[in-house]
């Protein structure tokens, strides 16, 4: 998690933050946990087909992101996606109905996983081509900076992603046109099961901007609030128009690439011991508790809160029906 001289003190410094914005963080991370727990389960009874990739402990980092966010941005990322459909407020029902390929999905059970889609959230997919989707978030903050509407685009992937030569065009056309786009690297050190060290010259992301002049630093995604006062950073050099900027955010998953990734290329003990001493959500509990913003007992009744709501979701998934067979043929666009 180290980071250079000069940007570290830079990157964690700390917001000032209300007792309930922090319960809301707290709240917002929880659900994407218990959420994602959920799903793992749903997968291996076999009710969710094809792939599916979790971000079970990398939830500080959308959650942090979305806390300097304001109505009418937009996102758009990968497909480890299920973490920013909720994060900014896509329905849990909707979501896990898309996963289980339902009718009351998102993208009415016919994108799983990978490729769902919410316009009234501004939420533009879950993309399966690795870093695909990120020339496409130039393209939204292209249309933002014609419309002259202040908004800002977060363009999300991954450190295996950093490597796609369409970033780097990307980056090009985002300095010359000063698009408002973040790009946003989360950097979780194996991208699909090769370790950074192994794959990537350089140990800093966030410099890659630097040959086309964009700004960027990196930030502890283990920690929601030195994620938010990067963001922040971020979004107003992007609402002044001086944008792009470069966010890597280091974080970590726990499980594997996707749910079927044995994750062989790490030990137990790695992982065991970022749990114990660096889980993002265990974070701010202690700074909830040692605040005396809340009680042990009402963070037992925020997790019994959040797993009705994640069962009930579930459940709807369940009784949702099929899609049925007209739906083969709507929604398809082909050029003649």
């Amino acid at each position: 998690m180290a980071a250079r001289k000069g940007e570290a003190a830079k990157s964690t410094a700390k917001p000032n933050v209300s007792k309930e914005e922090l319960l809301s963080y707290y709240r917002d991370m929880l659900l994407i946990r218990r959420f994602e727990e959920k799903a793992g389960q749903l997968y291996g009874m076999g009710l969710i087909g094809g792939f599916c990739h979790l971000y079970i402990g990398q939830e500080a980092v959308v959650v942090g992101l979305e806390a300097a966010a304001e109505e009418g941005d937009k996102r758009i990322t990968s497909y480890r996606d299920h973490g920013h459909m909720l994060a900014c407020g896509m329905d849990a029902k909707g979501v896990m109905a898309e996963l289980t390929g339902r009718e009351g999905g998102y993208s009415k059970g016919k994108g799983g996983s990978m490729h769902m889609f919410s316009k009234e959230k501004h939420f533009y997919g879950g993309h399966g081509i690795v870093g695909a989707q990120v020339p496409l978030g130039a393209g939204l903050a292209f249309a933002d900076k014609y419309n002259e509407n202040g908004r800002v685009t977060f363009a999300y992937f991954g450190d295996g992603a950093a490597n796609q030569g369409q970033v780097y065009e990307t980056f090009n056309m985002a300095a010359l046109w000063k698009l408002p786009v973040i790009f946003v690297i989360e950097n979780n050190q194996y991208a699909m099961g090769t370790a950074q060290r192994r794959s990537t010259s350089t140990p800093d992301l966030y410099t890659r901007g630097e040959a086309f002049g964009i700004k960027g630093e990196v930030v502890d995604g283990m920690d929601v609030l030195a994620v938010k006062a990067a963001s922040e950073r971020a979004v107003a050099q992007c609402r002044a128009g001086d944008g792009p900027y470069i966010l890597e955010v280091k974080t970590y998953r726990y499980r594997g690439h996707s749910m079927s990734d044995p994750a062989k290329y790490r030990t137990r003990e790695e992982v065991q011991k970022m749990r114990d001493e660096r889980d993002a959500i265990e974070h701010v509990r202690e700074l909830l508790l040692t605040g005396k913003h809340a009680t042990e007992d009402d963070l037992k009744a925020i997790d019994k809160e959040i797993k009705a709501i994640v069962n009930e979701a579930a459940e709807y998934s369940k009784e949702s029906p099929e899609p049925a067979l007209e739906e083969l043929w709507t929604d398809i666009y082909a050029d003649a």
